[in-house]
């Protein structure tokens, strides 16, 4: 995330993420380090942690085809800091794909 904000809106985190509002509420269900700030209407308020937090479990759900919640919470007990490397190299891959692709349309 390039842009420094203290706070993040659903929608906002839901584009950021790619995960749609009702994965996002249903995790911070599942999830007791997700607790997004709420305002007196019940808006979420995400911060720059919930949104790496998200980032972290969809990982672990989309690409290590890890979908139970107890099993998602199990891997990011054992072993936090290889499924932050692993998801800091899938999206450096992700935006270089973007990146050729945005080349590629030039030519």
């Amino acid at each position: 995330m390039s842009e420094s904000k203290i706070y993040y809106s659903i929608k906002e985190a839901s584009e950021i993420t790619g995960l749609p509002f009702s994965t996002l509420r249903y995790w911070e269900e599942q999830f007791e380090e997700l607790d997004p700030r709420k305002d007196g209407h019940g808006n979420r308020y995400y911060t720059a942690e919930d949104i790496e937090f998200l980032k972290r479990v969809r990982y672990i759900r989309d690409e290590l085809k890890i979908t139970r919640i107890e099993a998602i919470r199990r891997e990011l007990r054992n072993d936090t800091r290889q499924v932050d490397v692993k998801l800091r190299a899938s999206e450096m891959l992700q935006r270089i794909r973007q990146e050729l692709m945005d080349i590629r349309s030039y030519i």
